[in-house]
């Protein structure tokens, strides 16, 4: 059973799980309407991942006796001005899901609730994933710069990207 507190945490984290989809899905179609279809790639699978984050919460919720309240989804911008920035905000709002998450985990800590700190670990390791595939790709649009060909390179590698079902709903929990 899931304290008070918890089940309240766990009802922001899905709500904020779900704003990062709809903040990368706004990502994607920016950079399609932008002649960019591998950037769109690569952030519809972000959009997809961020919803799989959200019912793995949700799962866990409803497996812990607890009740999911679903709030609205706060607005995300629509417009970036090249995909260097997308990336950049991608980064920067990664670093505060983080934040989050070792929020969450403090707070199940103290409350002594350790089936929600080990939940919570893998969403910690999946933190460093995030950051660390953010970072990359800022590198890499750094090091390319104005580079036309090289927009076009990386967008193409971009566009490979298939989404892979996280290990958490894939195992039924």
């Amino acid at each position: 059973m899931l304290s008070p507190a918890i089940e309240k945490a766990l009802n922001e984290q899905i709500n904020a799980e779900f704003w990062s989809a709809y903040l990368y899905l706004a990502m994607s179609c920016d950079a399609e309407a932008a002649g960019k279809p591998g950037i769109a790639n690569w952030f519809k699978i972000q959009f997809q991942e961020e919803q799989a984050h959200a019912q793995i919460f949700i799962n866990y919720v409803n497996a812990r006796g607890g009740r999911v309240t679903l709030m609205p989804i706060a607005e995300v911008p629509a417009k970036w001005e090249c995909p260097l920035c997308a990336f950049k905000d991608t980064l920067e709002h990664e670093q505060k899901v983080t934040a989050m998450i070792n929020n969450l985990y403090a707070l199940a800590e103290s409350e002594h609730d350790y089936a929600t700190r080990e939940m919570l670990n893998w969403f910690i390791s999946e933190q460093v994933e995030e950051e660390e595939n953010a970072k990359t790709l800022i590198d890499k649009f750094t090091l390319i710069g104005n580079d036309g060909m090289g927009i076009y390179m990386l967008d193409q590698e971009l566009g490979a990207r298939t989404y892979a079902e996280p290990a958490p709903l894939a195992s039924g929990n």
